[in-house]
């Protein structure tokens, strides 16, 4: 399954994908599998998505739609990361390199662990990684 939503977001890095107990799949995952923000998304649900071909944001005539940019503006003070610049990479590196670069940027220097996206430290060894912006 593609762990990337139509909208940029890597859902590996969701401390909700990678919890215990009640795991989150990720927005492409089936009903029930996932948060319930994620299953009322309306990015994910837009019928301008459905059209694609790729399946993500940047394939439709409005990239980046209000919605997508209110979003990656978010990502962007929160999170240091472009869901916009993204999309950019996917587009143009296509998928597969982007995962690549997406499994090395979220791996803990320190101890190889799955960063999270909502947290200044690993949630493995528990020290903080700093984060370059993107």
């Amino acid at each position: 399954m593609n762990p990337i939503a139509p909208c940029g977001i890597n859902c590996t890095t969701c401390y909700a994908y990678q919890r215990k107990k009640n795991v989150c799949q990720g927005c492409r995952a089936a009903e029930g599998s996932k948060l319930h923000h994620c299953t009322v998304c309306k990015i994910a649900n837009c019928e301008l998505l459905a059209e694609t071909s790729s399946g993500f944001c940047y394939d439709c005539s409005r990239f980046p739609c209000a919605r997508l940019k209110l979003l990656d503006k978010r990502y962007r003070l929160r999170y240091h990361t472009s869901l916009a610049d993204n999309l950019r990479k996917i587009q143009s590196e296509g998928l597969e390199h982007y995962l690549e670069q997406e499994e090395h940027r979220w791996t803990c220097p320190h101890c190889n662990g799955k960063l999270c996206i909502h947290n200044e430290n690993c949630p493995q060894c528990e020290k903080k990684v700093v984060r370059k912006k993107r």
